[in-house]
């Protein structure tokens, strides 16, 4: 334990005028405040997956494969052919 730095920032912390430890204060319960915005995102994602229990979300892999591959191969042309216009 770093007892030094401890007696520093208790030092530091009494010469604060109110404001100044009202501001300080407000930081660090602000970064404490994480498990109220977990329980938001966990509120969130609940509400997500509600509207969409009707909605399937199994992308058509064939389609995917087929558009990538189309991706690729205009990819290859460019490099083969980099003087040809595209279309």
């Amino acid at each position: 334990m770093n007892i030094q730095l401890v007696e520093s920032l208790a030092n530091a912390i009494k010469a604060l005028s109110p404001e100044e430890r009202e501001l300080l204060n407000q930081k660090l319960t602000h970064q404490s405040n994480w498990q109220n915005l977990r329980s938001t995102i966990l509120a969130n994602a609940q509400a997500i997956q509600q509207r969409r229990i009707d909605q399937s979300f199994e992308p058509d892999i064939d389609e995917i494969v087929h558009k990538m591959r189309q991706e690729r191969d205009r990819e290859l042309m460019a490099s083969l052919f980099p003087n040809e216009e595209k279309s």
